[in-house]
């Protein structure tokens, strides 16, 4: 009996799902990969570009602006505690191991670099080892499990977050059609924080500062965000992402005056205050 090659198959959906009406998440086959750290830089005051390279990227795949991978990092004791293959799937060792998940900004299949934009704060365990890290240091990934993929066919697109949602939506902006309209709101600290992008001419920017309040406080971004009128008769997809607390009034706008779809939506909490491993599940 000949055996059927499935490795294949999610591409096979990506295509079904970019060519028709709804978004909807593809799972991916997901493997740990070995990478070496090629360099660092600042991006605007707020980010910090690590770019990962090294034969272990050989084969990633980037299908979505906010499909993300696990950094894996060492335990306390300094021992690096890594999942085993399944098939196309992890088992992941109990506790788990300690990691930090992160949008995939960039991917060159040419170069084999990935771009992780760690968004900076005081403590973070990332944060601390991108500031300290070095051409040749070694950093496992695991992912990405996946991704939303988006058709090109709403008429209308509205992207919002915080700083640690800039580097999805910098590519959802660069990945749209440059025919695309709709609306981006980032909120950042100050001017200093923002960076260029690559929108589309039809897609509005409007960059929110904090100033002085703590990340996660304020509602600046959720009422932009609601501020916002859809055409009549055209069809909106909306993705925002951010503190978990902070645009959960926008699920409800979502849901009860944009009257959106589920497939048409996507509203995720990247992280919480007070939480330092806070995980989604689905960021």
């Amino acid at each position: 009996m000949s055996r059927v090659d499935h490795r294949g198959r999610h591409l096979d959906r990506i295509a079904e799902v970019r060519a028709g009406l709804h978004g909807e998440k593809v799972g991916y086959p997901i493997t740990v990969r070995r990478t070496e750290v090629v360099r660092t830089a600042m991006v605007g005051a707020g980010l910090l570009r690590v770019t990962l390279g090294g034969a272990g990227t050989e084969g990633f795949q980037a299908h979505s602006p906010d499909e993300h991978v696990k950094l894996l990092f060492p335990d306390p004791d300094g021992s690096l505690r890594l999942p085993e293959q399944n098939g196309t799937m992890l088992s992941w060792p109990r506790p788990a191991p300690v990691s930090r998940q992160y949008t995939v900004r960039r991917y060159d299949p040419a170069t084999g670099e990935i771009d992780i934009d760690i968004a900076l704060h005081d403590g973070g365990l990332a944060s601390d080892w991108g500031h300290g890290v070095r051409p040749g240091a070694v950093m496992h990934l695991a992912g990405p499990p996946g991704g939303l993929i988006v058709p090109h066919t709403y008429d209308r697109y509205l992207l919002a977050g915080d700083i640690t949602a800039l580097p999805a939506i910098a590519r959802w902006l660069e990945e749209l059609p440059r025919s695309a309209k709709g609306w981006a709101f980032i909120e950042v600290t100050d001017p200093a924080q923002q960076i260029e992008l690559s929108a589309p001419e039809g897609v509005e920017v409007c960059w929110l500062h904090r100033g002085d309040l703590p990340p996660g406080a304020g509602d600046a971004l959720a009422r932009a965000v609601t501020a916002v009128t859809v055409p009549e008769g055209e069809r909106v997809y909306v993705w925002v992402a951010g503190e978990a607390g902070q645009i959960k009034p926008l699920r409800r706008w979502a849901r009860d005056e944009l009257r959106l779809e589920k497939s048409d939506h996507d509203i995720t909490g990247y992280w919480k205050r007070g939480v330092s491993d806070f995980d989604a599940d689905d960021h």
